[in-house]
């Protein structure tokens, strides 16, 4: 699948892919930190008893390995030997009863248990600098865990979303196919009934008979005009052919000339502004001009008679930009992004369709690398803003190559 449904399954897949190497890592991170504790718990738990033990043994000159005691009392003070010379802590020695604290001194970590017994004073100091070390082994191997689990749940996760997404894609690609195939299917008929009827009402005589006809003769046109949306929003695809430098003023006239009989028949005021300077941009005639088309067919529809559209194309700067404004039933301003939804219909207005037409203009500003936005208010008109980037020089333009020509008619 291509386009923008295939960003849109795309976007959603590494979604699914980031939020699932996020919940391992913080699983892994939380084993970790557990894990973490429980170590330094039992680190501190293990020194406490060995200090006991030492203490209880009275073992001074005998003191196991990384441990240090001094007995001081009766005027004699008795210490292991070798012992650092910052030892015994002498506060510790000071205080009554029994005391453990951990001491820091010339950047060794010790843990120091302090014990009065009548007048002799007995302390022993763990010194824990392989504990530190161990928690440090303990720190590097939970970081490889942690940056293994988390490479280990990107591509599990990625794998899982494919398989998670592709019946989904499949889906999409089916019911595009089935929009496709079934609009150019329907646009024959349809086409042959539209002349028929046309053939027939300019045949009958005026009156309720050729009202009637000429309202089928209409309904017939707005009938050939969904198929057509249908048809070509059904053919988007990414394919790309050379970009031509496109006079939107131009495109702009024409398409205004061609909507101002059908805005007489409905007391409207059609005036267009910067038609006559060019305002070059780079892409597809039928495809902007179907963007004009449908801005204009939308303003002249909501616009009730006596109502006045105003269309203005200039540039500004390195970007061109067209504006529809309509004093019509306008919408309401929390539906200012919902309009471009397809199919979707205001809360003000005849009813008309108001999403289809709206979408594909969307769809098509932006594969021309553009914008579009929509103001309004109930009763207060509505206006459109289109902003497209201006026409490249010529030499630059044959390097830039291929612009999409996804809306250009088959």
């Amino acid at each position: 699948m291509q386009g923008p449904d295939a960003r849109v399954l795309s976007r959603v897949g590494w979604v699914l892919t980031l939020q699932l190497a996020a919940a391992a890592t913080v699983v892994i991170a939380l084993v970790g930190a557990l894990v973490y504790l429980a170590m330094s718990a039992g680190q501190r738990s293990d020194a406490e008893r060995d200090l006991r033990h030492v203490i209880a043994a009275n073992a001074v000159e005998n003191a196991p390995p990384c441990v240090w005691m001094f007995s001081i009392g009766d005027g004699r003070v008795r210490r292991t030997p070798n012992a650092p010379a910052e030892l015994p802590v002498q506060a510790d020695l000071r205080a009554r009863g029994t005391l453990v604290r951990e001491h820091r001194i010339d950047g060794i970590s010790y843990l120091v248990r302090t014990e009065h017994h009548g007048p002799v004073v007995v302390q022993a100091a763990l010194d824990r600098r392989y504990q530190i070390q161990e928690r440090h082994r303990l720190y590097k191997a939970l970081g490889v865990a942690e940056i293994g689990g988390l490479l280990a749940a990107l591509i599990t996760g990625r794998l899982l979303a494919r398989r998670a997404i592709s019946p989904l894609a499949e889906a999409l690609d089916r019911q595009r196919r089935f929009v496709a195939d079934a609009s150019h299917e329907l646009r024959t008929p349809l086409t042959r009934l539209h002349v028929r009827a046309q053939l027939l009402a300019r045949r009958t005589d005026a009156g309720a008979l050729g009202d009637e006809l000429g309202a089928i003769v209409s309904d017939t046109r707005q009938f050939g005009e969904v198929i057509e949306d249908l048809l070509l929003s059904a053919r988007l695809r990414p394919h790309a052919v050379e970009g031509s430098a496109v006079d939107l003023a131009g495109v702009v006239a024409s398409v205004a000339a061609a909507e101002s009989v059908r805005a007489r028949t409905r007391d409207i005021a059609l005036e267009v502004a910067g038609a006559g300077a060019p305002c070059v941009v780079d892409g597809i005639e039928t495809a902007l001009r179907r963007v004009v088309c449908a801005l204009l067919d939308n303003a002249i529809g909501y616009t009730p008679p006596g109502g006045r559209v105003e269309v203005a194309v200039a540039r500004d700067g390195d970007r061109v930009e067209l504006t529809v404004r309509d004093d019509g039933t306008g919408f309401d301003p929390a539906d200012a992004e919902r309009i471009f939804e397809r199919f979707a219909r205001g809360a003000h207005g005849s009813g008309r369709r108001f999403g289809l037409g709206l979408s594909l203009v969307r769809e098509v500003v932006e594969s021309h690398g553009g914008t579009i936005e929509a103001t309004g208010r109930p009763g207060a008109g509505a206006t459109f803003t289109v902003r497209l980037p201006a026409a490249s020089p010529p030499a630059r333009r044959r390097r830039a190559g291929a612009v999409p020509a996804r809306w250009a008619r088959a």
